[in-house]
């Protein structure tokens, strides 16, 4: 691949063509420049294999004819690559009225929920995004700014399941300032979302206010700053996970599909942050609400872990906790019952 740009380059050893040529994958192109180079950097690296390429977008209806201009861009370009479209709508402020979110919070539910549907249909074993490192920068400075733990400061994962397929953000290491030089080099055009600018949503504060700010005043690195503390924060929280994953194996007791005791003594040694995201892990097992749930309440329960070792009486402390998770601590083992599903 000696005739490759230098974005191309760094895509295909990022994520080798040879790991996905030969299966269904489905590429996120809202039509703006950062998918459309992705949608680009894809098809220029597929040169063999029996898989398909599909594109995927999903039109919010947040903008009226501008958001029906991106969705017949889109369509467009795809018919000129050669690469299958399928075409999403949502209604985002219907959705987020129903939900009570915000609607960056309901655009990004809608968004995924139609992905993941799109790839079960078409039986994608790939969904690729196409997030770069500046956003994986601005995702860190929001959740320190949010309150965050070491997991959080990781930033977002290169890859996570996604209903039946994977969804896969391969140009993590790429910045958005390559992407649109590479763009360039190809004549391509892209699309620019007016909403992107729209300073009342947090992100765009952060991209636009924020982030400048602090590369004018305080540091110009700041990205790469960043990108550091994320890259450091994963490689503790991939420690932390093996040992959290080999404690599950040894202190949970399933009792029934909605109970689970967790032996309070093996825990007896270690820091309460492996406690507390050994809980955190037992909530994503039995598919409790974790929304709901704050650094105060996994507090509570770390706390009542230490306590059931050192009280006979199984049920000596009791509480309720958010999805009517019912937790009982005492004779050495903390109980979580959750009741009323």
């Amino acid at each position: 691949m000696a005739d490759l740009l230098p974005v191309e380059s760094a895509l295909a050893a990022a994520w080798p063509p040879e790991a996905w040529q030969d299966v269904t994958v489905l590429l996120a192109v809202s039509g703006g420049a950062d998918s459309v180079a992705l949608l680009r950097v894809i098809t220029r690296l597929k040169k063999t294999g029996e898989g398909r390429l599909c594109a995927a977008h999903l039109n919010h209806q947040l903008r009226g004819k501008e958001s029906v201009a991106d969705e017949v861009f889109v369509v467009d370009l795809c018919r000129n690559l050669g690469v299958r479209c399928e075409v999403g709508h949502a209604e985002i402020d219907r959705i987020a009225a129903e939900r009570g979110d915000g609607l960056e919070s309901a655009a990004r539910s809608a968004r995924y929920e139609f992905l993941q549907l799109t790839a079960a249909r078409l039986g994608a074993r790939y969904v690729v995004t196409a997030h770069t490192a500046d956003d994986q920068a601005e995702t860190i400075l929001h959740r320190i700014i949010r309150g965050t733990g070491v997991g959080g400061l990781a930033g977002m994962s290169r890859a996570r399941p996604l209903g039946p397929a994977t969804l896969l953000r391969p140009m993590l290491g790429i910045r958005r300032l390559e992407l649109l030089a590479y763009l360039d080099d190809l004549g391509q055009a892209y699309r620019s979302d007016s909403s992107n600018d729209d300073v009342r949503f947090t992100r765009n504060r952060i991209r636009h206010k924020l982030l400048p700010d602090l590369a004018e005043h305080f540091n110009s690195g700041v990205i790469d700053a960043l990108l550091r503390l994320g890259s450091l924060a994963g490689e503790v929280q991939g420690v932390i996970r093996w040992l959290v994953e080999d404690l599950t194996e040894r202190c949970l007791v399933a009792d029934g599909p909605t109970a689970i005791n967790i032996d309070a003594a093996a825990l007896a040694a270690q820091p309460r942050y492996v406690v507390r995201e050994l809980l955190i892990d037992v909530w994503r097992l039995q598919s409790w609400p974790l929304q709901a749930m704050g650094f105060a309440q996994w507090e509570k329960l770390a706390e009542m872990v230490s306590l059931a070792a050192d009280f006979d009486d199984s049920s000596a402390f009791k509480q309720t906790f958010p999805g009517n998770v019912q937790a009982s601590a005492g004779g050495g083992y903390l109980r979580l019952v959750r009741s009323g599903t």
